[in-house]
């Protein structure tokens, strides 16, 4: 194991070779040891698909307590982490995000970008990475302090479940959570079990993974890795990424537990795209626009983190934790900007970005359970610091007559910022039908910008913003299988450097004149377990939101943004999750969402009209999953996914057409006793429908639309022993 941690990582194509050869030796120790369930060997019970089965209690760790989901005033979607199931690599997370509704995570076909995900509208305007939806990995941020955040990070191979937290209550996480996304690692049990896979398809797609977990004497792990590289759908997409996820974990004492969770992310290299106009799209969805070859668009990007989490119980009514966690992320990003553009006043920045962020932080809660009024309740008090310390340089993506290469220094800045929160929540069962939630939340957060470009250094400055979001929730317990609740809660978002990065009056400096956005949102749902193995849920929402950050202007890859007075999302979910029986399992969800305008704005190029539709944000979107198999033998799936047309602009002058797609998956599991193997087949976009997969909002050439692939294969092989 300690090998496994020390190898040179940055050789990602001797990676699947060192790795494979680890998982095997620990592979072949725990055979020795392997027990037998009914007779079985354990490693092929652990590859067993579960028969149609009572749904398990589920209780939501995104809420910080121990409730079961289903009597929490709120919208929560677990998912199980299984990939191969479906036939599925495990490279991005919107594999997994099937049937969950409320949820967009659009896969771009651009590894330079990272996904496109949105949670009931809120982070649509995002042009790359994540914004308005907060991120965590076994209770750490994948969210920067600024509210940017990322999650190519993530590692399906070690993962256990997803955990997904919608409307009022996200506000409880703080800044830009419009939604929350918490992702576990599963623990390693007292059986070791290895697994690895190769999956190979379409468009040069390949991905190599492996992942062991078991103990070593008190010491439970679970490490993965996985190598992944693609030649993309379209010219100038090529890609090749490395992630490692692993944890530890160890009891102290009688009633306290200690976690280690280590987390690295190499992306060596990403070509971009970037994005279509409407009319080359139409022409031929498989080419890229010149300026994307002439300027060599690209990136590189390097993430190690590390996280501690312990957990104290102390007596029967009281447990306090105790988060501890610091990272290191680097990019380089070659960007098209017009050589004419870059040659203009010195303050202009560069078209080659990079940035070094160290970050770290911490998060301390008391959880408290007893009685009131002879009614259990439980009480939770927290606070949180965050740190960020990034420097930030801009060059000129030319020297001479040669593009894409980096040039003389335009922009070289400190961007700090931190963040000391404190929080409280309380739940309260005080009748035998009624139950109550409350909150709030208190946010301060300070940017600190340290300019070392201009000699003056007048380009420096700050802003302090902050906020206290409460929130409320009641439930009705109509019967013992239905609940009915309402909830409240007030949201807060601050701009990220990204909005900050540019002034709209054109001169150098931060645009420390944005204010955060404050949203209003309401609740009302329905949680019904229809039988001991299907669960129907349905909520209708809305969102008021003030001050809202939106484009000012965009030209020459430069987007500089304003505060729009007000906006709304407001709509309905469905989502049915449930064994049918006879091996045989579904699970859908759908969206159906109006987000608007709700006064006039005005930029260098677009007006804003009430009404209008906020970009990024389609009408309705779904996705449902049948699936059908046994433990062993033969298994297959069939998979609708599909969203109604987008808005790309404020203007609402360019729309991407909504589709709908079909993927199939087969497969075949062998029991090999003790081992167990998978192949598996797998069709996406079975029709090879022409589609637009993501838009770039209001790009500034107009090359909003980012095309999905046409048909494609994927083969694959999963060993567990």
């Amino acid at each position: 194991m300690r090998w496994i941690m020390q190898f040179d990582y940055g050789q990602s194509r001797r990676t699947w070779t060192m790795v494979a050869f680890a998982a095997l030796s620990v592979g072949d120790i725990s055979l020795a040891r392997a027990q037998t369930v009914d007779g079985r060997p354990q490693a092929a019970a652990v590859a067993a698909r579960p028969q149609a089965k009572a749904l398990p209690t589920v209780h939501a760790t995104a809420m910080r307590m121990d409730i079961p989901a289903i009597d929490i005033p709120a919208s929560i979607s677990e998912i199980k982490v299984n990939p191969a199931d479906s036939g599925k690599p495990g490279v991005n997370l919107s594999e997994t995000m099937v049937g969950i509704p409320g949820v967009l995570d659009r896969d771009r076909q651009n590894y330079a970008q990272d996904a496109q995900l949105s949670i009931r509208g809120f982070g649509a305007r995002s042009a790359f990475g994540v914004r308005g939806v907060r991120i965590y990995t076994d209770g750490i941020p994948g969210t920067l302090p600024d509210g940017q955040g990322q999650i190519s990070q993530i590692n399906l191979a070690t993962a256990e479940s997803i955990e997904v937290l919608r409307g009022p209550f996200s506000s409880l996480y703080g800044n830009s959570s419009g939604g929350v996304v918490q992702v576990t690692t599963a623990d390693g049990g007292d059986t070791p079990v290895s697994t690895i896979g190769v999956y190979g398809g379409s468009y040069g797609s390949m991905t190599n993974q492996a992942d062991t977990r078991g103990k070593m004497g008190d010491v439970s792990y679970n490490i993965g890795i996985t190598h992944f590289q693609t030649d993309g759908y379209r010219p100038h997409s090529r890609a090749e990424r490395d992630s490692l996820n692993a944890k530890f974990g160890v009891d102290v004492g009688d009633s306290g537990h200690l976690s280690l969770v280590i987390n690295s992310m190499q992306l060596p290299h990403a070509d971009d795209p970037q994005g279509l106009t409407w009319a080359l799209y139409k022409q031929n969805p498989r080419q890229v626009a010149s300026a994307s070859q002439q300027y060599n668009t690209r990136k590189d990007a390097h993430q190690t983190q590390a996280g501690i989490v312990y957990d104290q119980s102390l007596g029967d009514h009281d447990q306090i934790r105790l988060m501890v966690y610091g990272g290191q992320r680097n990019i380089n990003q070659y960007q098209s900007i017009p050589k004419a553009t870059e040659s203009k006043a010195s303050y202009v920045g560069g078209g080659v970005i990079q940035t070094d962020t160290s970050y770290g932080g911490l998060d301390l809660r008391w959880s408290h359970q007893d009685e009131l009024l002879g009614r259990p309740y439980e009480l939770v008090v927290g606070a949180t610091y965050d740190l960020q310390d990034q420097g930030r340089q801009a060059f000129q993506n030319f020297v001479g007559s040669t593009l894409g290469v980096r040039g003389a220094l335009r922009r070289n800045e400190d961007d700090d910022v931190y963040d000391l929160d404190q929080y409280l929540q309380w739940y309260w069962h005080f009748t035998e039908r009624w139950s109550l939630m409350l909150g709030a939340r208190h946010d301060e957060v300070r940017f600190d910008e340290t300019d070392h470009y201009l000699v003056d250094g007048n380009n420096s400055g700050s802003a302090n913003y902050g906020a206290t979001t409460p929130v409320a929730g009641v439930q009705f317990r109509v019967l013992d299988n239905l609940r009915l609740y309402a909830s409240y809660g007030k949201g807060f978002e601050t701009p990220t450097y990204t909005e900050l990065g540019y002034r709209s009056d054109g001169l150098p400096g931060l645009a420390f004149n944005l204010k955060p956005a404050i949203s209003q949102n309401y609740e009302l749902g329905s949680k019904w377990q229809a039988t001991r193995r299907i669960e129907v849920d349905a909520a209708i929402f809305r969102s008021n939101t003030s001050n809202e950050l939106g484009v000012y202007s965009s030209s020459n890859g430069r987007t500089t943004y304003q505060n729009l007075r007000h906006t709304r999302r407001q709509g309905y979910e469905l989502s049915f999750t449930g064994d049918l029986g006879h091996d045989m399992r579904l699970v859908a969800g759908y969206t159906h969402l109006q987000a608007t305008f709700e006064s006039y704005g005005s930029g260098s190029s677009q007006t804003i009209v009430p009404g209008h539709h906020l970009p990024g944000v389609p009408s309705s979107y779904g996705s449902l999953r049948f699936e059908h198999g046994a433990a062993f033998g033969w298994r297959e799936g069939i998979e609708f996914s599909g969203a109604g047309s987008t808005p790309a602009n404020d203007a609402n002058t360019a729309f991407a057409p909504g589709y709908m797609l079909v993927g199939i998956d087969g497969g075949y599991v062998f029991d090999l006793h003790p081992s167990v193997l998978r192949l598996s087949a797998r069709i996406d976009n079975l029709a090879d429908r022409r589609y637009v997969g993501s838009v770039i909002v209001n790009d500034s050439n107009q090359r909003y639309f980012e095309p999905g692939p046409g048909r494609a294969v994927m083969l694959g092989a999963e060993l567990q022993f």
